[in-house]
């Protein structure tokens, strides 16, 4: 039972960021916006995970509204996951 509580919360999860994520703006944020705004965007630079396959909020190699609604599936299985792995490591046996 309480696995298939956790499972049904899991998909619910994916579905609510996938979906949501459509409706995800297209504008800058506020930081960026700012800097546009004050006129220093030309001084920024790239971070170093711009070039990941889930840079900007897509998923690399996909074009349209998919690219963003994998992203935020993805983005809901590896936090499961680590999560997850997190609560097996937590409730382990300590050895003394």
């Amino acid at each position: 039972m309480k696995d298939k509580f956790i499972l049904v919360g899991l998909g619910i999860s994916a579905a609510i960021a996938g979906g949501l994520s459509l409706f995800a703006s297209s504008q800058p944020d506020g930081l960026e916006k700012v800097a546009e705004d004050t006129g220093f965007i030309d001084t920024a630079t790239d971070s170093v995970v711009a070039g990941s396959p889930l840079a900007d909020y897509s998923f690399a190699g996909i074009e349209g509204t998919w690219s963003s609604t994998l992203a935020g599936a993805f983005g809901v299985a590896v936090t499961a996951l680590v999560g997850y792995g997190l609560y097996l490591w937590m409730r382990a046996p300590q050895s003394k």
